[in-house]
């Protein structure tokens, strides 16, 4: 076990020399100006035009953004819960993955951004316009989208639990697959002829009225291409596939990271592990805040209480893990593979399982609060927080998939 250590541990080192420990992700100056100003902000945009600004994962909790030019501006994985952006120019910036919970975004223009997968739980975008934008795999619980322009924009798979479209133009919108649809509020809300429903067929007048919206007839007009904006030139070799339809997953673009040091426990924040194999390694009480850690290997790994907030573990195998009391609070994992992991006592908080394998896993005294559980494959001897065995009901109600498993 030591060896795994030290092996693990060398990893680290390596890659920390390989990316140079100093690296930020994102342009440290342009951050401050903009934390600082909006107006200088704005001005600065104006004495550089056309030029694109990298602010890939960048901390902007709760700042004062109302009026911000950030057109096109890389926003990858960017923490913007509880932000103001009303009347924030936002056309076509990418947002994939970004944070934006709680935010208010009255009378901006998002018009063809990039959304993809990004959480917007209880945002307030009254009169916002999203008009041809990309929302794919988009978190919408809860939204307040009171007459917002949606027209074109993709809406597929997104989760609408309690959104409140009240008046919204979803003229032309794609909402294949879009989940809850029948608990979000369609009022007075305008459909047409080239709107597709989540059940993947075109809406219709009697569709419109039973959700009380209102149904207008357009031209017929062919499916919209959504394109994926490229992020800064510097980070365009390391695109790659991976979420659904091919779109990239933004945290694997680059490897540039803050700095680390090994100390007392193992400390691997922000560290670009993808593809690492950490695999039965004693990593108890690790750091591994905001790492990326595509597809790593860490089957039968001893990770009882370390720290995994907001890591990027999609495809990782982590069967037969120990994540008893990890924090995994807004991890993504999915696709990833828990079958047989104990996650006992686990802070699966936010947590995006999408896809994920869940077969025979321990959840007992878990905290899934808004845990992602679409696609996730659940079995008859999957342990569920309540420390009962996994139900088909149990999965059908979070739009997983439940295998019953009879022993032998």
């Amino acid at each position: 076990m030591k060896q795994i250590e030290h092996k693990v541990v060398a990893l680290f080192l390596g890659l920390a020399l390989s990316t140079g420990s100093t690296a930020s992700a994102y342009d440290q100056e342009a951050l401050n100006t903009l934390k600082k100003s909006v107006s200088e902000w704005n001005s600065m945009r104006m004495a550089k035009p056309g030029e694109t600004f990298d602010l890939e994962e960048a901390e902007l909790e709760g700042v004062n953004l109302t009026g911000a030019d950030l057109s096109k501006t890389v926003l990858i994985n960017a923490e913007l819960s509880g932000a103001t952006l009303d009347l924030a120019d936002l056309k076509g910036a990418n947002l994939m993955m970004a944070l934006i919970k709680k935010a208010n975004l009255k009378k901006s223009n998002l018009s063809g951004a990039c959304l993809v997968k990004a959480n917007l739980n209880g945002s307030f975008m009254k009169g916002a316009m999203f008009t041809g934008a990309n929302l794919q795999d988009a978190n919408l619980r809860w939204i307040v989208a009171e007459n917002v322009d949606f027209s074109r924009a993709n809406l597929a798979n997104t989760t609408l639990f309690e959104a409140n479209f009240t008046g919204a133009n979803l003229s032309g919108a794609n909402l294949k697959g879009a989940l809850f649809v029948q608990q979000a509020n369609l009022n007075g809300a305008t459909l047409s002829n080239n709107t597709i429903l989540p059940s993947g067929e075109k809406a219709t007048s009697q569709w419109s009225a039973l959700h009380n919206a209102q149904f207008v007839r357009e031209a017929e007009s062919a499916p919209i291409t959504y394109e994926i904006p490229l992020p800064v030139e510097s980070s365009v070799h390391e695109n790659s596939t991976g979420t659904p339809n091919g779109i990239s997953t933004g945290k694997t673009l680059r490897e540039k990271k803050k700095q680390s040091k090994v100390s007392g426990k193992s400390n691997f924040e922000n560290r670009a592990l993808n593809n690492a194999d950490m695999a039965g390694a004693d990593l108890h009480n690790a750091n591994f805040h905001r790492a990326d850690m595509k597809s790593v290997r860490m089957q039968g790994a001893n990770l009882q209480g370390a720290n995994l907030d907001r890591a990027f573990l999609k495809g990782a195998d982590l069967s037969k893990s120990n994540l008893s009391n990890a924090v995994l609070y807004r991890a993504t994992l999915t696709n990833a593979n828990l079958s047989g992991a104990n996650l006992e006592g686990a802070s699966l908080f936010e947590a995006d399982l999408d896809g994920a394998n869940l077969e025979g896993a321990n959840m007992k005294g878990a905290n899934i609060m808004d845990a992602n559980f679409t696609n996730a494959t659940l079995s008859s001897q999957t342990t569920l927080p309540s420390g009962q065995q996994a139900t088909s009901s149990w999965a059908t109600l979070r739009g997983a998939r439940f295998l019953k498993i009879t022993q032998e």
